[in-house]
């Protein structure tokens, strides 16, 4: 694997408890899950359109066109996880929220790429990969536990 991909996956991933904290604390002081959605997309928004405005990139209208219906749905699928997560991320914590989320998204991603679903390589669920899994579900366990 490109060493550069996965520092950039890394650095995603460090991301997160950062994203789920500012989230969850815009929403205590905003006190509407809706309202702080809105305000966490728009800001999101805001950064994109810049990002755009620098590297002037067209919209590929044709490779748009013939792009499966289910692959439009993942604005809709970071909204029920933003909402999830700034309502509580803080009660239960950064490490147990954060631990709670990459543990289920490894076990889905192993399913994912077991069955090569919504586009990925198909990956076999191999005993390593399940003991991974385990692994994870055992170290989120002691993390809540302890």
């Amino acid at each position: 694997m490109n060493w550069l991909l996965f520092l950039a996956a890394l650095g995603a991933v460090v991301a997160n408890p950062f994203q789920s904290g500012l989230n969850a604390e815009l929403h205590k002081r905003l006190g509407s899950p809706v309202w702080t959605t809105v305000v966490v997309y728009l800001s999101g928004l805001a950064g994109i359109l810049l990002v755009q405005a620098i590297f002037r990139q067209p919209l590929p209208m044709d490779k748009a066109a013939a792009t499966p219906w289910w692959a439009w749905l993942g604005g809709i699928v970071s909204i029920v996880s933003t909402i999830i997560g700034l309502t509580i991320a803080q009660r239960m914590g950064s490490g147990l929220f954060t631990g709670a989320s990459l543990t289920a998204s490894l076990v889905t991603s192993t399913l994912l790429d077991q069955f090569g679903l919504i586009g990925f390589r198909q990956h076999t669920a191999s005993p390593q990969r399940m003991a991974g899994c385990a692994l994870m579900i055992a170290g989120l366990w002691l993390i809540a536990r302890f």
